[in-house]
């Protein structure tokens, strides 16, 4: 998948030019900025047919680790599901994750992360609170003036404003940690229907009956977050509805491990029907949950066949295509911080990370994946002060946009976009920087 230039130098530049001065005033992300792309990033025919068709599996996986959670606290399915789940969260949390109000509710955007490697892509992990939301929107409707993108040009728009059904007022609140992305959300305010959408601060205040809240602020920062307290309460209680739910099990990286738990299997499959858990088993990594408990000697740990995790520490750099990283509830568990590629380590400094996951099992657990390589290909960008385009090796992670619409069983994923973040080649770990290509995805 070669992303081949189809302008001439000058007829590109003109239009990197457009497409820059077209930047809202208070620019999208605080402080941050990227490399403009020529042109949107091709995904092709079938890539773009797969993922318009993947919403409705991470669906019925969000609705399937719902039911699995609940099930364990009942009794249905081992504790220990719901133990590691639950882990370091205080009990309020808890009780507001556990409320009749939220029993059914799941997170109403869900944007996978997807690597391009050689044999195919994989899901490296789900973002309940995604960043990006505006900065999409912008994208797909700036690049659609030159070309056809995957949702259109309002598609990420019309997909955020209907997750909140007929609210007739939607307050984003939008917490310091996530106060970088604040830009692109009064953006999109702005976008869409007039006064029903306003963005606001996380400071004390009354939310009013009968209004829809969106949460762009992660659990973790509850301590932070001054309103959060009154508005969980509210939700609780009926008078307003929230999305994201107040349920930390979705803000969890864990969830790809329980997918992979032999124990869960009949569970899995069960719920997400013989199809959908093929699909997933194709495209997301293995993944363990590091777990300090001692293994019979006759026990092994699925997959790596070590006996220990300490044995972990010792592998070769070639055994060590493997991700560590905090599973969720920290200021480490998003971005890339908390994230240890063990083939790009010294052998000290993955030791060192291996014991810290051992020891933060109990408050925060760590999980570890799979690294799968990052197939690299060609693409450009237009360098504004030197005046010119720039050809480039990169490694790109998309991410598909999905939103849904309805309620209970109605309830449907519309794809409303897809973000490609093209990182330089030499770059292990693929995310947002000043030195990354972002730009909308077309077929």
């Amino acid at each position: 998948m070669e992303q081949k230039p189809t302008l001439g130098a000058a007829e590109a530049a003109e239009r990197a030019r457009q497409i820059h001065s077209k930047i809202p005033e208070g620019g999208l992300f605080a402080g941050l900025t990227w490399r403009t792309a020529t042109a949107p990033f091709p995904l092709g025919a079938e890539l773009a047919t797969t993922f318009d068709k993947l919403g409705r599996v991470l669906h019925q996986f969000y609705k399937a680790v719902n039911l699995l959670y609940r099930q364990s606290l009942a009794g249905k399915q081992p504790s220990w599901v719901a133990k590691w789940l639950d882990a370091g969260k205080d009990q309020q949390l808890l009780e507001w994750q556990r409320a009749q109000a939220f029993k059914n509710e799941i997170p109403r955007v869900i944007r996978p992360d997807i690597i391009l490697t050689e044999d195919g892509f994989k899901i490296t992990e789900l973002d309940s609170v995604p960043g990006g939301i505006g900065l999409t929107a912008w994208l797909n409707q700036t690049y659609s003036e030159h070309a056809e993108v995957v949702g259109g040009a309002d598609g990420m728009l019309t997909g955020f404003e209907g997750i909140f059904g007929e609210a007739a007022r939607v307050s984003i609140i939008v917490s310091e940690e996530s106060a970088t992305y604040r830009p692109e959300m009064e953006w999109v305010a702005q976008q869409l229907t007039p006064g029903r959408f306003r963005v606001l601060d996380s400071s004390p205040r009354d939310i009013a009956p009968g209004e829809a809240v969106y949460r762009f602020f992660e659990l973790f920062d509850l301590p932070n977050v001054a309103c959060a307290g009154k508005l969980f309460e509210a939700a609780t209680a009926g008078q307003v509805t929230v999305t994201p739910p107040p349920k930390p099990i979705f803000e969890e990286k864990l969830l790809f491990a329980l997918f992979w738990n032999r124990n869960l299997r009949d569970f899995w499959r069960q719920q997400l029907g013989e199809s959908f858990f093929a699909q997933l088993q194709k495209v997301i990594p293995y993944t363990w949950v590091v777990d300090p408990a001692p293994l019979p000697p006759h026990g092994a740990i699925p997959v790596l066949n070590l006996t220990d995790w300490q044995q972990l520490k010792n592998l070769s750099q070639r055994e060590r295509e493997l991700i560590l990283k905090i599973s969720g509830y920290s200021p480490q568990a998003w971005g890339s911080r908390g994230v240890h590629l063990g083939s790009d380590l010294p052998l000290p400094e993955w030791s060192k990370a291996v014991d810290e996951a051992l020891a933060s099992f109990d408050k925060n657990p760590f999980v570890l994946q799979q690294f799968h390589k990052p197939r690299t290909l060609q693409t450009e960008w237009f360098d504004l002060d030197a005046n010119k385009i720039v050809p480039m090796q990169a490694k790109v992670r998309l991410c598909p946009y999905y939103f849904l619409h309805g309620a209970g069983d109605q309830a449907r994923p519309k794809l409303g976009g897809v973000l490609a973040t093209l990182n330089p080649a030499d770059k292990k770990i693929i995310h947002g920087m000043t030195d990354a290509v972002l730009a909308p995805c077309s077929i």
